[in-house]
C-alpha cells in the first residue's frame, strides 16, 4: 500500500520511524530488536535508510597505496523484504544518487517492484566522507529531482532500453524538506524553489529533516503552500539522547536548538540526563503536533527504540 494511501485513510496522525541497515556481519535479529518494541502503536510504514560506499586505502606489497570502495552497511532490498514479511507493514527504502548509475538504479527498483515494495524516499544522498562536496557516479543523477524523474519515467513504462516494451511501475515517491534550509542552498526561497521542482517532477509527499523548533515546521508548511506545494508534509523527529549530540547534531545536519531547549541541555551533566531532556521535549513536540493534525509524525530511530517508544506512549 502506497504512502499517500495510507495518509488519505488515517482518521488521525499516524506513526512512523526509520532505522538503519545494521553494520556488516550482524544479523537480521539486531534489526527486529529495534522494532519490536514499536510495533504496538501501529506503524503504517517503517523507513529504511541506504548509506554509500566509503573509501579506503590498503597498502600493497609494493609499498603504494590501492584506494577500495567499500560498503559497511548492507542494501535496504533484503531488509525492506524481511520487514514487510515479518511485520506486515509496508516498507519504505531509501533510494540515493550518490554512488550509482542510472542503469543500477533500474535495476534496484526492478527488484522492488518484483518484491511488491511500493514506495521509495528519492533522496540525493551526502557525499563521501572523503570529499568536500557530493560528486554524482558518472553516469548517474546528481540530484535527487533527476531520480524522481527517472522512477516517474519508469512508472510510464519509459525504462533506459527504449527498443524494449516494459511492464510500468507503480511507484510513490517521497522527497526530503528542510524547515531550516538544506546547508546548500543559498536560502530558503532557493530550497523551496528546488523542493517544488521535485514535487513537480512527480514526488507525492515530503518528509522533513529533523528540527526541535515546531514554528519552523509551521512556517515552512505555510511557505510551501504558498509556491503551490499542495503534497503531505510529514514532520520527521529525532529525540537528543547523549551529551555529544547536543554539539553533533547541529554540526552534523545544519540545525538550531530553541533557546528554551539549549538552556535545559546546558545543564546537564550526564548522558541520561540528556536523554531525559530529549524525551521530555520529543513528547511535548509531538503532542503539539498531534493537536495541529499533521498527517503523520516520523522519528528518526537510529535503530534505538527506547527513547520513541517512551515518547510515542504519550501520543499514539
Amino acid at each position: 500500500m502506497k504512502v499517500t494511501e495510507h495518509l488519505q485513510a488515517a482518521k488521525k496522525t499516524l506513526f512512523s520511524f526509520e532505522i538503519l541497515p545494521p553494520l556488516k556481519g550482524k544479523s537480521i535479529a539486531s534489526i527486529y530488536e529495534g522494532i519490536d518494541p514499536l510495533m504496538e502503536f501501529k506503524p503504517k510504514f517503517v523507513n529504511v535508510t541506504y548509506h554509500r560506499e566509503e573509501y579506503i586505502y590498503k597498502e600493497r606489497e609494493n609499498g603504494l597505496l590501492e584506494k577500495m570502495s567499500m560498503r559497511k552497511r548492507p542494501g535496504t532490498v533484503g531488509i525492506c523484504t524481511a520487514i514487510m514479511h515479518k511485520y506486515h507493514v509496508d516498507a519504505v527504502p531509501h533510494l540515493i544518487c550518490g554512488g550509482f548509475s542510472k542503469e543500477e538504479t533500474e535495476n534496484a527498483l526492478i527488484d522492488l517492484q518484483f518484491l511488491g515494495i511500493d514506495n521509495v524516499l528519492a533522496l540525493r544522498g551526502d557525499s563521501i566522507k572523503t570529499e568536500t562536496i557530493f560528486r554524482p557516479h558518472t553516469d548517474g543523477h546528481e540530484h535527487a529531482v533527476d531520480l524522481v524523474k527517472q522512477i516517474q519515467e519508469m512508472n510510464k513504462g519509459n525504462y533506459l532500453m527504449e527498443d524494449i516494451q516494459m511492464e510500468p511501475t507503480n511507484f510513490c515517491t517521497g522527497v526530503a524538506g528542510y524547515p531550516e534550509k538544506h546547508f546548500e542552498a543559498m536560502n530558503l526561497a532557493t530550497d523551496l524553489h528546488y523542493l517544488k521542482e521535485k514535487v513537480d517532477a512527480g514526488a507525492e509527499y515530503i518528509v522533513t529533516q529533523m528540527f526541535f523548533d515546531n514554528q519552523k515546521y509551521f512556517d515552512f508548511v505555510d511557505a510551501c503552500r504558498k509556491i503551490g506545494i499542495q503534497v503531505p508534509i510529514i514532520p520527521g523527529l529525532k529525540p537528543i539522547k547523549s551529551l555529544n549530540h547536543i554539539s553533533f547534531l547541529p554540526k552534523f545536519f545544519h540545525i538550531d536548538f530553541p533557546e528554551a531547549l539549549s538552556k535545559e541541555l546546558l545543564k546537564c551533566k550526564t548522558n541520561l540526563q540528556v536523554e531525559q531532556v530529549g524525551t521530555e521535549w520529543g513528547i511535548a513536540q509531538s503532542k503539539e503536533l498531534a493537536a495541529h493534525q499533521v498527517p503523520c509524525i516520523h522519528y528518526y530511530t537510529m535503530s534505538n527504540s527506547n527513547q520513541v517508544k517512551s515518547i510515542a506512549k504519550e501520543i499514539f
